[in-house]
């Protein structure tokens, strides 16, 4: 005889991206500390493949590091190497070329960010 067991839902895909991105958060964005010029080298960990060195004097080369952090960063990555006022600065060009999840994310965490206007 088969034992029957109560069956717990299963988080969709929405469900469980939306929970990932949201754990990686910083408690402020003030902890986003990161640097603001000059040229930032990421570990593997964070791009294992393609260019790891960005240049934050470059807008394309400052949104790409920004991509990739926010999209593959742990919570210690985006308070290293994301800096608070580029964030909030970039964020309606950057609102645009991220997942849903990843802005999703942010902006229900920090209200700031989907109130920032383009410059």
């Amino acid at each position: 005889m088969a034992v029957m067991s109560p069956r717990s839902p299963v988080p969709d895909a929405a469900q469980v991206l939306r929970a990932r991105y949201t754990h990686r958060l910083p408690t402020r964005l003030e902890d986003l500390t990161g640097p603001d010029h000059g040229t930032v080298d990421l570990p593997l960990h964070v791009v294992w493949s393609g260019r790891r060195s960005y240049d934050l004097t470059g807008l394309k080369s400052r949104i790409s590091l920004y991509r990739t952090v926010l999209a593959e960063g742990q919570r210690q990555d985006l308070e290293v190497f994301l800096n608070r006022d580029l964030l909030i600065s970039q964020w309606p060009i950057l609102r645009t070329l991220i997942s849903r999840f990843v802005r999703d994310a942010w902006e229900d965490a920090f209200p700031e960010l989907a109130n920032a206007k383009a410059p």
